[in-house]
């Protein structure tokens, strides 16, 4: 009896014990840390939910959307909430493929994260957002997943507004995709995590990326209670999305249809062409009417996702890289057209203007000999003819006597370089700054250059010179480059005769890009202002009303006379009808539309000629200024002229189409439009 009373004496302490630590823990949870607990039982149920703000559209300079929005059902899934699920949420994944009627195994790898060894899909963006795992979906399936919330946790079905492009491949590199934001984005760009909704889109390239902010818009906000089931009870906050200004740009998509459908004929015609590009610029206003390039792309490929196999195509070597435009990133050596820079430069330099100079048909620079297109000789002409025949040894000669003033292979201290520093002039050699990421520097070679790239590839060169190239299947091209090899490291710090020769042609070391060209035609007949070409032209706010226009930034004058000017000008208006391209353009009506231009056809080791031609009209008062260029395209009067003949029919409705009826003119009286177009609520005209 004794003992038992002891153990029961012992059990009361204990529950006394017990009773007291619990009051204890109440007293803390309830008096000690009771706000705090309050205030994470508030957190747990509030929920902040950004909602996106609609994307602005991107429209032509007459109001044709080119990159518009349409609407869409999208199922999106939490990864970060099945996660944390038992199974890791493989209970519901399943159950959601089988009402989207979408393989597990693909369920599983759209919601990867992306990263090394991981092909796609996948997911690229933060992994604390939704992932959309499929677009386009029935609205019977989406309502099964709304309804039965507690068979489908952490996953969400909704209206997303997703880009279209009406104009198909037109313009696919200039407007650039959409990616999801990743979350090192998230960190680094000042201003997206503030206004991220988390199913947010970033411009990838293009236009898009340019524009971003601008087009993204300002996510709104709501704050809403939810049950334990995650179903919005109550609304307690809420701030309207701002939909983002819509881009009108200088783009004519008329003259952009055109400028593609004639690059599309020259690469059929070209069948072992590996590229090509096309530009049409306002000589006025220094604004982008059409650009074009080759190879281009489906830009819908990026809606929804984008596969593997497709992502690998659009990186391939195989494929031509379709996500980089020649237009802008593509260089090139430029052949003929160059000279423009090339006659400015020994006008400058004290050459005659109106003086006679000799086309013989070759000229012999240190023992080695450099013939004229064709083994042409002309004998004693003007410059004005040397432009519109296209001699090469008169520039031959001047290059070489400039090399030589400046001391040869021993250079003074103090070197005027006369063509190479004209070529910068004109902008060549440097970025146009137009408003497009990606953008290449081309390439003039000096003589400091020369010393850079030297000092640079020395070890290499000296190596190679060594060993060879033994990876190298073709023996001869080995053998070839093993001989440079040696020449560069014994003297590659010289900039040889050779090299000024090649300079005054736009042959050699000389890289320029099809907008560039574009660019200096435009200074050289225009006003002689250089200016930084602009796709931009205004944002207009969701309502309709002018936000900001954009300007086109005047860098500089041309250091060129008013008189050369117009002497080159109008050299370069007799090359349709009596020089290069006089058989390109034989039976244009070019007394209806004077046309000026000039060819190029530039050598590439290895490969076939590059074919160019650079044009403005009408030639005694340009408006216009329309560059093609066919990579491998042969001479530039045999592609690249007959591209650009279409181009202006195209333009100024000459000629008959394929239908044999006559062709409309894109624009009537050859000038762009002047006006911003009126944008209505939704966008559009």
């Amino acid at each position: 009896m004794t003992r038992l009373r002891g153990r029961l004496i012992v059990l009361q302490v204990m529950v006394i014990a017990m009773i007291v630590v619990l009051v204890v823990r109440l007293w803390q949870v309830q008096v000690v840390q009771g706000s705090r607990f309050v205030t994470v039982a508030t957190e747990t149920r509030t929920r902040e939910v950004r909602v996106p703000a609609l994307r602005g559209a991107i429209l032509d300079s007459s109001g044709r959307p080119l990159v518009r929005n349409r609407t869409t059902l999208v199922v999106s899934v939490d990864r970060g909430r099945l996660e944390r699920m038992p199974d890791g949420g493989d209970a519901v994944l399943r159950r959601l493929s089988g009402v989207l009627k979408v393989p597990l195994p693909k369920l599983k790898m759209e919601i990867r994260a992306c990263g090394p060894g991981v092909s796609r899909p996948c997911w690229p963006g933060s992994p604390y957002t939704p992932i959309p795992v499929a677009t386009n979906v029935n609205p019977r399936a989406a309502l099964q997943i709304l309804e039965r919330q507690e068979d489908f946790p952490g996953v969400t079905a909704d209206i997303q507004a997703m880009r279209d492009y009406p104009n198909g491949r037109d313009a696919a590199q200039l407007l650039g995709y959409l990616q999801p934001v990743t979350q090192s984005e998230l960190e680094k760009r000042e201003g997206l995590k503030a206004n991220y909704s988390g199913v947010d889109l970033t411009g990838r390239d293009g236009l898009e990326r340019t524009y971003d902010a601008a087009l993204r818009g300002t996510a709104g906000l709501r704050a809403v209670q939810v049950d334990r089931m995650g179903k919005v009870i109550t609304v307690d906050q809420q701030s309207d999305p701002v939909p983002g200004d819509v881009l009108v740009t200088s783009i004519d998509a008329k003259v952009q249809r055109i400028v593609e459908k004639s690059l599309d004929q020259a690469m059929q015609e070209i069948p072992n062409s590996d590229g090509a590009a096309g530009v049409v610029l306002d000589v006025k206003t220094g604004r982008v009417i059409a650009m074009a390039s080759r190879p281009n792309y489906d830009p819908r490929v990026w809606t929804g996702g984008i596969t593997e196999k497709d992502y690998r195509r659009l990186l391939s070597d195989k494929s031509g890289k379709p996500l980089v435009s020649r237009a802008i990133a593509g260089e090139y050596a430029p052949g003929s057209t160059f000279k423009i820079s090339s006659a400015s430069a020994m006008i400058a330099d004290g050459e005659p203007l109106h003086g006679t100079y000799q086309c013989p048909g070759a000229y012999t620079v240190e023992g080695r000999s450099y013939p004229n297109a064709g083994g042409m000789s002309l004998g004693a002409i003007s410059l004005h003819e040397a432009l519109v025949k296209s001699c090469d040894t008169v520039f031959y000669k001047s290059g070489y006597e400039e090399w030589l003033r400046d001391g040869g292979k021993t250079p003074k201290s103090k070197v005027k370089e006369p063509m190479p520093n004209m070529a910068k002039a004109y902008g060549f050699g440097r970025r146009t700054g137009i408003d497009l990421p990606g953008e290449s520097p081309g390439r003039i070679p000096t003589r400091a250059w020369k010393r850079d790239l030297y000092n640079s590839t020395r070890a290499e060169m000296c190596r190679r010179a060594k060993i060879g190239y033994p990876e190298m299947k073709n023996e001869s091209r080995a053998a070839f480059a093993k001989r440079l090899a040696n020449e560069n490291c014994l003297e590659g710090m010289i900039f040889h005769a050779y090299e000024a020769v090649n300079l005054s042609i736009g042959q050699g070391d000389v890289l320029v890009t099809p907008l560039q060209l574009a660019r200096a035609y435009a200074a050289l007949v225009g006003d002689g202002n250089v200016r930084s070409p602009r796709l931009g032209w205004a944002l207009m706010r969701p309502d309709g009303t002018l936000h900001k226009e954009i300007p086109v930034p005047v860098e500089y004058h041309l250091p060129v006379s008013d008189e050369t000017r117009t002497y080159i000008r109008k050299a370069l208006s007799e090359v349709p009808s009596d020089g290069t391209a006089a058989g390109a353009f034989r039976g244009f009506p070019l007394n209806i539309v004077k046309i000026g231009g000039k060819t190029g056809t530039a050598e590439v080791y290895g490969k076939e000629d590059t074919s160019w031609f650079a044009s403005f009209a009408p030639a005694d008062n340009p408006r216009l200024v329309t560059v093609v260029m066919v990579a491998q395209g042969g001479f530039g009067a045999s592609t690249a002229a007959p591209a650009v003949r279409r181009i202006w029919e195209g333009i100024f409705g000459l000629g008959k189409g394929d239908n044999g009826k006559p062709v409309q003119p894109a624009l009537p009286d050859g000038k762009p439009v002047t006006r911003l177009p009126a944008i209505s609520r939704d966008g559009t005209q």
